[in-house]
């Protein structure tokens, strides 16, 4: 059994992972943490999932009920909020698991939880669906197959308008993984003005849509002279970000420390 605290229980996501993580046998839901401005609607998990067998107290401070978890499942809206989670998870008293798929981060926020993850196993994953790091496995391959062979490159993502980041998280991995697969180092993110001598080859063009309630689209364009591989994921469900959630939470546990991703999770490195 694996105890779990779900950061962000209020949103979206968190309302996902909840009712997700109740619904599994393997995985018992300790507690909730929400922003001050949320905290007060609601006392217990138990009032967000009306399950009356659910004791697990929802509270704005991480510290009240750390004790209580195996593993933190973050999906806070704030970076900060969740990097101060990470050190309090890693503090010599706690050492405690960490699944993180908030997004956002800055390269110095990367870099400090790089660092806590010496101390304490971590699950950072951008996107913690199956077929979004199938994806990536398979941008991956396609990259390094087309490498020097005059395919250009673009990425295009889509999401609901109330999403904070641009582009996403899961395109910015999408584009380190092109990087690394092409040596290509130059990105833009969207496209204007005249190209006097046609689309530089040597560049990775990224697009960001907003609108609607859309959950989640991302595609990786190959464009070659007479021919186009693409590569698409749609999310029609939050649910298959939480369930990846709840997986990784099952897998971390009892794991060294280190930093891991959804690759590690399931098996696909």
């Amino acid at each position: 059994m694996v105890k779990v605290v779900i950061s962000g229980i209020m949103g979206r996501m968190g309302r996902t992972i909840a009712r997700l993580a109740y619904e599994d046998p393997e995985v018992q839901i300790a507690g909730g943490v929400e922003s001050p401005d949320c905290v007060h609607f609601h006392e217990n998990v138990k009032d967000i999932l009306n399950k009356e067998d659910v004791d697990a107290p929802i509270t704005a401070d991480l510290s009240k009920i750390i004790e209580r978890a195996d593993v933190i499942i973050d999906f806070a809206g704030s970076t900060e909020a969740v990097l101060g989670h990470v050190r309090l998870a890693a503090a010599d008293q706690n050492r405690k698991c960490m699944v993180i798929g908030t997004t956002g981060f800055s390269d110095e926020e990367l870099e400090e939880i790089r660092q806590l993850s010496k101390d304490i196993p971590i699950v950072l994953a951008p996107n913690m669906s199956i077929g979004v790091n199938l994806l990536f496995k398979l941008v991956e391959d396609a990259a390094k197959a087309l490498k020097d062979k005059g395919f250009d490159i673009e990425v295009v993502e889509m999401h609901h308008r109330y999403k904070k980041d641009s582009p996403s998280g899961t395109a910015v991995k999408i584009v380190d993984i092109l990087k690394e697969a092409t040596g290509i180092q130059k990105v833009i993110y969207g496209r204007e003005g005249i190209y006097e001598n046609g689309r530089p080859s040597d560049e990775i063009a990224v697009f960001a849509l907003r609108g609607g309630d859309v959950v989640g689209e991302h595609t990786v364009i190959f464009a070659g002279l007479g021919e186009r591989i693409e590569l698409t994921h749609r999310a029609g469900s939050r649910d298959i970000f939480a369930k990846g959630a709840v997986e990784a939470a099952k897998w971390i546990k009892d794991k060294p420390p280190g930093l891991y991703d959804m690759m590690d999770v399931l098996g696909l490195k």
